[in-house]
């Protein structure tokens, strides 16, 4: 009878084969082991290979093609049968048949998901006759990228701000001004480039670039306030184009309204508009601009250069009547290209203003270099507009950084150098007061500009509207918040409802009309993007693990870290009090992704940099023994030794328990380990499904840890190589935690003695410490109180473990309100004294509370002749010595009868009677007195005996029954060579 047979039937890798049903547990009433049976994680057993594999010729991809275990095809249709049997093709010989089976190839891809029913997006897809399907719209460098980003960079800030911030910072700081805001957006044009780069990339743009390196919170959380702030600012720029149509056109107007504007000591009267016209034609151009997102990527396509081409030729008429405009152009103002005009202009001129940004001595706004950062940066952002549309792209690799670097250093180029123009073509009084300056010098008729202004401003919309949509879809797909799902979209398809719902954003926000006071809030939402893509490229520079691997090559970890830290700086230049409102709805978000959200490994940066750090950790700790003042218990939790559980209960529930009773504050890490006997081979799978059965269980009591199954032919055998290689340096588990093998005679299996006493001298071998649990069953939960006192019988030496443990169980709420007894041997009554003085002062060093009774050996005889209490123990110590007696003759007549010296187990032995007396009264000694003082304790803690050398395991077995008779919780405690708690400071 094999070991495993001692678990009640062979263990099945702790789960049944061929569908099997568990039986339903009834035997313990513990919660854990009523839902761990409930526990289904699929069959073991490994998947059977198809018994025909594909030829290399012909290759036929369905979308019901049944995948193995591997991710291998099913059988192969009946024609491919001409092409000769799979043995003919050399590369399956070498077992590459998997390199031909396309959705195998793309599982390389995935992120731990289901085999797709239909083809990802960007994959090879064949119907069934083998022709290749038409594939969907996908989009270039130029659509894809450079015009979105330019339609949403280029925008209403340059036609009607932008000579007013010449004129207020002057032509030096304006072009400071430029450089540090076009910086930010570069250094993050570079990271996104990089990130872009680095493999496959789905939809969602800058949320899955930050996702897949900072982790599924922090993506979430900043693609959420990232898809907000595109919906606002669809609104804002609807509102803009609204706002100047009706100025270059007041007959459109449908609502009127009077007022008086007071400039100095001049009334006139100023028709302004009127806020329902803004709510009425702002929802209508909602609608429209809806309409053509609803159309897909072929409407947008179409209309997105209709949009663009005016803007450009808008921009070309200013700068072509900047070098037109002479000295005495009738406006008052314009110089023309003057050396004159860009020496008066090359200073700064802060004042305050008033509301409309005219010079006004009694203003309140004041003007100075970062309120003007505020002003400006919303012109550089727009950067994500072609990542935002990251799953319309043929080749995301190519088209992300190429469009968007392309349209940032476009852009910026464009401002300084209308910096120098604007500057020397006109006055400062001129930059300052008249807003539409652009369309005062445009060539050939004002109303160019004004309609660029439109066109810019609908165009940059439309970009907000496309990929706002788009990201949310993303982040639903990805499947982490349930909230989302309603938003989620099939591969290649429309996302009409995220569509929907950010239209209804950006229609309620044009409705409220006056955004002045969430725009700040836009602004960081975009820099706190732009800062997480940098942070994403900065760790994953930074930590270099193997899969970084980036295409474009032009980065570098310091440049990632300044564009975050520009960022970072322009937020709290722009307003420290609208950073910290972002900064908190990002925070509630990740707060709440990180309990309502499921849980994804996405292989983020920070795994690769709790990596890293473990291993530098590792290091530091040296290969020297860990100081008695930094020592944690590192237990190796044998799972399934003996004792009967169902087949799908992966470890006795009390298990966990008792692992947490043995940390402080739930600190130290447990590695709880079973062993499967059978030929590692044959039993990989189940090797597989058992681990995830015992890490489920693992979660499910709440104790940190970590699960190992081991294959080996013999529990033997599988334990003497789990003790020698488990844990790394200093990490390795330093106490060997199993359960007391009580039905070793009640069953009689008779292989238990030889396995329990190898266990313990590989232990004793290998230097590490034991705690066996005897009476597991009645072991506490955290929320059943115990009373009473923990006695501690310590007889050996340990280093002060017995005594660490007992102080763990007290910081638990079950042990709390108990009280340590310590029980020590003393030789002679003469000793008792001095040795309970000793032992006191060194508990009193140790911080440690407890009291001390001291028995001695003369006081154990007279218990034992005086009868009474022992009378118990004498019973069970009668029997123990009958069947000693039984064992060691049947041995000896074998021995006998073959000739042969005494072997037990594969061993020789050497039989002293004499010694075996010996032991067997020593344990008969100690057990009385533990009766006798520890019957009412909640646990005792006793010394474990080493195996005496030599002596047959069945013996020992006879000792420690003896010595835990009638205890019903007790705790086996052997030390090993070395120190465990410390006297100093």
């Amino acid at each position: 009878m094999d070991n495993a047979d001692a678990e009640g039937g062979r263990d099945e890798g702790l789960q049944g084969k061929g569908g099997r049903k568990y039986r339903p547990v009834v035997a313990n009433n513990d919660r854990a082991v009523v839902e761990m049976s409930s526990m289904d994680l699929g069959s073991s057993s490994s998947a059977q290979p198809p018994a025909h594999q594909p030829s290399l010729t012909k290759i036929k991809v369905g979308t019901n093609a049944n995948m193995g275990a591997e991710g291998r095809e099913g059988s192969a249709p009946a024609d491919e049968q001409a092409n000769g049997p799979p043995g003919e093709h050399k590369l399956e010989l070498f077992g590459f048949d998997s390199l031909v089976n396309i959705l195998g190839l793309k599982s390389m891809t995935g992120e731990h998901v289901q085999t797709p029913s239909s083809p990802r997006v960007g994959e090879d897809a064949f119907t069934t006759d083998g022709r290749r399907k038409p594939s969907d719209v996908k989009l270039g460098t130029m659509m894809g990228v450079f015009v979105p980003c330019l339609q949403n960079i280029l925008g209403i800030i340059y036609y009607i701000r932008f000579s007013w911030i010449v004129g207020m910072a002057g032509i030096g700081e304006s072009l400071l001004l430029v450089a540090f805001c076009g910086l930010c957006t570069f250094l993050t044009s570079i990271s996104l480039s990089a990130i872009a780069t680095n493999g496959a990339m789905k939809g969602g743009g800058p949320y899955y670039l930050i996702g897949r390196a900072l982790g599924p919170e922090v993506g979430v959380s900043i693609g959420l306030c990232f898809f907000l702030g595109n919906a606002i600012a669809g609104a804002l720029y609807v509102l803009g184009a609204v706002e100047t149509f009706l100025k270059a056109m007041p007959a459109a107007e449908i609502f009127t309204e009077a007022t008086t504007k007071v400039n100095g000591t001049i009334s006139e009267p100023v028709q302004s508009i009127s806020s329902h016209d803004l709510q009425i034609y702002g929802i209508v151009v909602t609608i429209i601009l809806c309409l053509i997102v609803f159309g897909g990527v072929k409407m947008i396509n179409r209309v997105a250069p209709a949009f663009l081409i005016p803007v450009l030729f808008s921009v070309f008429c200013i700068i072509i009547g900047i070098f037109l405009a002479r000295k005495d152009d009738p406006v008052a103002g314009v110089t023309g290209l003057s050396l004159e005009s860009f020496k008066e202009n090359w200073g700064s001129d802060y004042q305050t203003t008033n509301e409309a940004g005219i010079p006004d001595a009694d203003g309140k706004v004041y003007w100075n270099f970062n309120a003007l950062v505020g002003l400006f940066f919303p012109a550089v952002t727009g950067i994500m507009a072609g990542s935002n549309r990251s799953a319309s792209l043929k080749d995301t690799q190519r088209s992300i950084p190429i469009g968007t670097l392309a349209a940032t250093l476009t852009t910026t180029g464009l401002y300084l150098i209308s910096v120098l123009l604007f500057g020397a073509v006109a006055t400062r009084e001129k930059l300052l007061t008249d807003r539409l300056l652009t369309a005062s010098v445009a060539w050939p008729f004002p109303v160019i500009v004004q309609i660029g202004i439109i066109l810019s401003t609908l165009g940059a919309a439309l970009q907000s509207l496309t990929g706002a949509p788009r990201l949310l879809a993303a982040i639903a797909n990805d499947d982490i918040l349930p909230i989302l799902n309603y938003f989620k979209v099939a591969d290649g398809k429309e996302p009409y409802i995220a569509t929907l719902f950010t239209s209804i954003i950006c229609a309620g926000c044009v409705v409220i009309g006056n955004l002045d006071l969430i725009t700040p809030t836009i602004t960081m939402f975009f820099l706190l993007c732009y800062a997480g893509v940098n942070l994403s490229c900065f760790l994953l520079d930074l930590l270099d693990a193997p899969s970084w691997r980036p295409r474009w090559k032009f980065h570098h970890w310091s440049f990632s870290l300044l564009g975050a830290s520009i960022n970072i700086v322009i937020m709290f230049l722009i307003s420290w009090s609208f950073t910290i409102v972002s900064l908190a709805l990002a925070s509630l978000i990740y707060y709440y992704v990180s309990i309502k959200g499921k849980a994804g490994d996405w292989g983020d940066g920070f795994k690769s940099a709790y990596f890293q750090l473990a291993l530098r950790s590792l290091r530091s700790l040296g290969a020297n023994q860990v100081h008695p003042k930094n020592w944690y218990p590192i237990p190796l939790i044998f799972c399934r030794p003996w004792g009967k559980l169902p087949d799908n209960v992966p470890c006795h529930p009390k298990l966990a328990d008792f692992a947490n009773c043995m940390k402080k504050k739930g600190r130290g890490m447990s590695i709880f380990f079973a062993i499967l006997d059978g030929d590692y081979y044959e039993r990989a799978e189940d090797a597989k499904a058992a681990c995830k059965q015992l890490d489920a269980y693992i979660e499910y009591k709440r104790c940190e840890g970590v699960a190992e199954i081991v294959v080996a032919p013999s529990m033997t055998e599988g334990f003497r190589g789990i003790v020698q290689t488990m844990g790394l340096g200093n990490l390795k588990p330093n106490i060997v935690v199993m359960r007391y093998p009580e039905i070793w005679r009640r069953e009689n299996l008779s292989q238990i003695p030889a396995t329990f006493v190898s266990i313990i001298n590989d232990c004793i071998v290998a230097n590490k410490a034991v705690v066996i649990v005897k009476g597991l069953d009645e072991w506490p939960n955290e929320y059943q109180r115990q009373y009473g006192t923990i006695d501690l019988y310590w007889i050996v030496r340990d280093g002060g473990l017995m005594l660490l443990l007992s102080q763990l169980l007290l910081t638990k709420e079950s042990f709390e309100s108990c009280k340590i007894q310590v029980f020590c041997i003393a030789e002679e009554d003469s000793d008792a004294e001095a040795l309970k003085a000793d032992v006191k002062k060194f508990l009193y060093d140790l911080r440690m509370q407890a009291e001390v009774i001291v028995i001695t050996i003369k006081s154990w005889d007279l218990q034992v002749e005086g009868g009474g209490q022992q009378d118990e123990s004498m019973e069970a110590f009668n029997s123990a010595q009958k069947r000693i007696i039984n064992y060691l003759a049947e041995i000896k007549a074998t021995a006998e009868k073959n000739g042969t010296p005494l072997i037990t187990d594969g061993k020789p032995v050497v039989v002293n009677e004499q010694q075996v007396e010996k032991f067997l009264f020593t344990t008969l000694k100690l057990n009385s007195t533990i009766l006798r003082y520890s019957r009412m304790a909640a646990v005792v803690l006793v010394s474990l005996p080493p195996p005496p050398v030599n002596h047959p395991a069945y013996c020992y077995m006879e000792y420690m029954d003896l010595l835990v008779e009638k205890v019903s919780r007790i705790l086996l405690v052997r030390g090993y060579r070395r120190d465990v708690v410390t006297l100093f400071t």
